[in-house]
């Protein structure tokens, strides 16, 4: 049995690699893939936290995944993207940027294609892993974003814009 959220039905997948790995996301997690823009860093962060964007008159937090998951930082190329997904933070849902060395496709699995992630074998925590994924001959592992991102650390994003700005109610 996999994961709580058990799949039962024909579900969409993006699909994005991290390396040279092949990773997915639910698409009704995804909100827009968009290019890679300026990060602006943000004092006292995790090292995985990399900044903020402004995306549309909107402060989004944007993680390098690869870090959360214990992999070598991101090198940015042509095809380096950030995928805009909504995490679930204590039931209220927070848009978040998750740099991807590129996106590759949506994809149609349903629940025979997928199976449960492995004990061994692989270096990512399987609690953050929702199950692997198969499409033709490729292997994907289906992340549980909300499990991959600690509740403690989205609070610390979603409070950022308060611990940014100077507080200035005291100056006459």
């Amino acid at each position: 049995m996999m994961n709580e959220n058990h799949i039962t039905e024909l579900s969409q997948y993006l699909t994005f690699t991290l390396g040279r790995e092949e990773f997915a996301l639910e698409i009704a997690r995804v909100r827009e893939v968009v290019d890679y823009t300026n990060i602006t860093k943000v004092p006292r962060m995790p090292e995985h936290l990399c900044g903020v964007i402004n995306l549309r008159g909107n402060v989004v937090s944007v993680i390098d995944l690869r870090l959360k998951l214990g992999m070598a930082a991101i090198e940015k190329t042509m095809d380096t993207c950030i995928v805009i997904a909504e995490v679930n933070m204590d039931g209220e849902f927070l848009s978040i940027g998750i740099l991807a060395d590129s996106v590759q496709e949506v994809v149609d699995l349903d629940p025979s294609q997928i199976e449960q992630a492995p004990k061994i074998g692989t270096k990512l925590n399987t609690e953050c892993i929702q199950g692997i994924g198969r499409y033709g001959d490729n292997f994907m592992i289906i992340l549980d974003i909300d499990r991959v991102l600690a509740h403690n650390e989205l609070a610390k994003v979603h409070h950022t814009p308060d611990e940014i700005l100077p507080d200035t109610s005291e100056i006459a």
